[in-house]
């Protein structure tokens, strides 16, 4: 893989805060297989199931543990390593969560971002910064088309609102400390839709509780059955962050600021079906509706309009939505998942022909 995006990766230090979650785990393991010097940041796997864990990533990486909110732990990092590239995916990732812990949240979304774009400007060696936060950065009107990237920040819950702080604060330090002639650094910002795929175990997360579910042999207990989602693979946005930051890293003044990385339309779709397909593919199962008024608030409705992705980057999905079912199912049907099995899904997901 080492000649993908160019072959940029190659012998790069590439620093990934969070990389023991989900999405960072995964952009670990294709940095690693592209030749790169991967350097992670993170707190500890929250189970023993998790992508990270059952790969044994730590013996691929630099496995380092920090809390994002410690600036002097995390400078001193930036200090040792000197990375020239930087994924920041470490988060609060969860709405419901946000709502029982909203300083929290705020604490690590928004003060994690800053910290990591101070450590940046501090260190010479840096020189892309890739902001990764939510297509729920959005002041969202549940309108039935997408939302550019240039429309209005928003949040009606904690993650939502501080991932749309991130978002100012990533604008606002590109502006006054990169956007200039004495700043060799170049930052963008990413958004992504509803991101599944396996290897993902965190709570009140929805294939996570399908899964537990159906290896439980229960009926899959929905709340929002008919709410809509923009769902995509993780490794469709990865692909996505991973070519921009080539290209910002090749030629800096034209890809910087925010992007969307979202699915086709035929792969937005209600909560339900998305169950219904997940299912059909496990070969057994049902599910409930278990709808609740009283839950605290959630968008029914959400898209991403990817059009400049499209355009100036040549970014498009690969995947129908049955095929990112297809590969879900298999990674957590497969007992003996391992670092191989995650490479070999990479590898047939680059092989998918759009």
């Amino acid at each position: 893989m080492e000649e993908l995006f160019d072959g940029i990766y190659k012998d790069k230090n590439v620093l990934v805060t969070g990389h023991t979650g989900f999405k960072g785990s995964w952009l670990s393991i294709w940095l690693n297989e592209m030749g790169a010097n991967v350097i992670g940041y993170a707190l500890d796997p929250y189970t023993d199931r998790d992508n990270f864990v059952v790969t044994n990533l730590s013996e691929k990486i630099t496995d380092l543990r920090g809390e994002i909110r410690d600036y002097d732990n995390l400078l001193r990092t930036f200090e040792e390593e000197k990375p020239e590239i930087v994924f920041h995916l470490a988060a609060q990732p969860l709405v419901r969560l946000s709502y029982k812990e909203p300083r929290e949240t705020y604490e690590v979304n928004v003060m994690g971002t800053v910290n990591v774009l101070e450590a940046a400007r501090q260190i010479d060696s840096v020189k892309t910064v890739i902001i990764i936060t939510s297509d729920k950065c959005y002041e969202n009107n549940e309108w039935i088309w997408g939302y550019r990237e240039n429309d209005p920040m928003g949040g009606y819950d904690p993650y939502s609102s501080s991932k749309g702080c991130a978002e100012l604060v990533t604008s606002a330090y590109t502006r006054s400390f990169f956007d200039n002639e004495d700043s060799d650094i170049v930052v963008a910002s990413v958004r992504a839709g509803n991101v599944i795929g396996g290897g993902d175990w965190a709570a009140d997360r929805l294939i996570t509780d399908c899964i537990s579910y159906l290896k439980e042999d229960k009926a899959i207990e929905i709340r929002s059955p008919k709410a809509i989602r923009p769902w995509q693979h993780v490794l469709e946005p990865l692909r996505g962050y991973l070519l921009l930051a080539s290209k910002l890293y090749q030629n800096p003044e034209k890809y910087t600021g925010a992007w969307n990385f979202g699915p086709d339309e035929a792969s937005i779709v209600t909560v339900g079906e998305l169950v219904d397909k997940l299912v059909n593919k496990w070969g057994s199962g049902e599910w409930i509706d278990t709808s609740n008024n009283n839950e605290p608030h959630e968008a029914k409705l959400l898209k991403l309009d990817i059009s400049k992705a499209r355009h100036h980057l040549n970014w498009e999905p690969k995947l129908s939505f049955d095929q990112t079912i297809d590969l879900v199912v298999d990674w957590y049907q497969n007992d003996n998942v391992d670092y191989d099995f995650d490479v070999k899904q990479i590898k047939e997901y680059l092989r998918v022909d759009k």
